[in-house]
């Protein structure tokens, strides 16, 4: 029993290993295509870019549940060991790319590197009996951090490759060192696991493939998209963010990027561990919640915002005998005025928190002017601010993702409960499905940028799918809950009189 134990960790320890470096491997893009089109070594748009950062996550993602049969079927260590080398050969071709085109079909190659997830769930899951298979994997699931490895280190790697930008060819020898990174890992993969497959009936494609039919599994997909999906998305897609919205340089975007990703890996083995002593329910119930607020939060836009106001109609007829930025008189009358009095003129240097603004009404007559009662003397101007602070962006960014870790370990831990034979092909359905999310989200968040123009209408994205995720869950156990207390539904309201 001790050996088991002892094998069981360690093949978990290498499965973590090696899926945390094909996780930044899978997220390359995020930084090397940032680079590229901001030093103008190619012109691609904003949907170009979204799909050059979506086409890996694709491939990943729809390989997803093909690998997961392939290692129920055949167990991990042939399988990953195979995928870390066939991952290295794209990444190798990906430095000779000279156009979009060639970068996207190299970007396709690579992102089999995703995949890997749906492998290590599978062969982790075997090791580990089912009180402990939320740890385990939520401990898995921390190789997800792979994601900052790249966006941490993935700017100094270029600026070191390019002589500080003064020789840019040289990020062609990045893909190359992500290409033997893998291989190097296959090597030690193969050396130091030992194979274990699934019991239970004959593994025929039919029998793997039974689980798909069930709704659960299509459920369990949904929220994936969302807690895995947008978390791969947002990986990349904040480096452009913090580069565009302010202005920061590629290294300082990455370390930021990084720190979006890294609490969200670690923070998804206590995902595991909570699903464990509270049920993955339960904890789906905040992390949806959480996920709803958070994107509300961060939906509102930097805002520079001049409107119309409250304005002052005269009190009488008469002759406008005298005006100032206090008064206007009639018929030598003076009348008060909302002066404006500048204390927004250095709101971008300032911390701001909330949303700012400032009244003032400001003349639309002049000396001399005959008026009539209730006629517009002076018209009302709003200027409103908001910063959209920088810093508490992130901090917000942050929570978020680590919501989403521990909603990822959530979800995967309805897995084994539910299919507790067919975690492979499950674990890999439901990874496609979170897969397509990483995929499908940089598309429509490069059309949304271009469609109105704001960099926030990416989270306008986030709030619509986490309210469709907690209304369906709540749905579900709400019809449960019917189904196992009938006479309480039926005098509910007997009940609580």
């Amino acid at each position: 029993m001790g050996f088991q134990s002892g094998q069981a960790n360690k093949t978990l320890f290498i499965n973590t290993l090696a899926f945390t470096i094909c996780f930044g491997a899978w997220m390359l893009n995020a930084i090397l295509v940032t680079f590229l089109v901001d030093n103008q070594i190619f012109n691609w748009s904003a949907v170009e870019i979204g799909w050059l950062m979506g086409i890996p996550v694709l491939t990943g993602a729809i390989f997803r549940l093909p690998a997961g049969i392939l290692t129920d079927k055949f167990g991990g260590k042939p399988v990953f060991t195979g995928l870390l080398l066939i991952c290295a050969i794209p990444l190798v071709l990906l430095s000779y790319a000279d156009s979009f085109w060639t970068y996207a079909l190299c970007s396709l190659g690579f992102g089999l590197a995703g995949t890997s997830f749906a492998i290590g769930i599978a062969f982790s899951s075997v090791w580990f009996p089912k009180e402990k298979q939320g740890t385990a994997l939520g401990i898995f699931g921390a190789g997800n951090a792979g994601a900052a490895i790249t966006t941490l280190v993935g700017p100094t790697i270029l600026d070191i490759l390019t002589d500080d930008k003064t020789n840019l060819e040289g990020w062609r020898q990045m893909p190359l060192i992500y290409a033997a990174c893998l291989v190097v890992m296959a090597i030690i993969f193969f050396l130091t696991t030992k194979n274990k497959k699934p019991e239970g009936e004959a593994r025929t494609i039919p029998v793997l493939l039974k689980p798909l039919k069930s709704v659960r599994v299509w459920r369990f997909g949904l929220y994936y998209f969302l807690v895995f999906g947008c978390f791969v998305a947002f990986a990349g897609w904040l480096v452009p963010y913090y580069t565009n919205v302010y202005g920061f340089d590629l290294a300082t975007a990455g370390l930021l990027a990084s720190c979006f990703s890294i609490p969200s890996g670690v923070i998804r083995a206590f995902g595991g561990w909570l699903s464990d002593k509270f049920g993955a329910r339960a904890v789906m119930y905040r992390v949806l919640g959480g996920s709803m607020i958070i994107s509300m939060a961060l939906l509102l836009p930097r805002m520079d915002i001049y409107s119309a106001g409250k304005g002052f109609s005269a009190p009488q007829s008469g002759t406008i005998t005298a005006i100032s930025s206090d008064f206007i008189t009639i018929n030598d009358q003076p009348y008060p005025i909302v002066a404006k009095t500048f204390k927004l003129e250095n709101a971008e240097d300032e911390f701001h928190f909330w949303p700012i603004k400032e009244t003032w009404q400001e003349p639309v007559v002049s000396v001399g002017n005959q008026v009539t009662k209730k006629q517009l003397l002076a018209e009302g101007v709003t200027h409103i601010y908001f910063q959209a602070n920088a810093w508490i962006f992130s901090i917000l960014a942050i929570l978020l993702g680590s919501i989403w870790g521990i909603g990822k370990a959530a979800v995967y831990k309805h897995i084994p409960d539910y299919f507790p034979d067919q975690v492979g092909v499950v674990g890999g359905m439901v990874g496609v499905l979170g897969g397509l999310g990483g995929f499908v989200c940089p598309i429509i968040f490069g059309y949304l940028l271009t469609g109105t123009g704001l960099w926030s209408s990416c989270w306008l994205l986030m709030l619509g799918l986490s309210v469709v995720c907690l209304g369906w869950m709540h749905s579900v156990v709400q019809k449960m809950s019917d189904e196992a207390s009938p006479s309480l539904k039926e005098n509910f309201e007997v009940v609580q009189n």
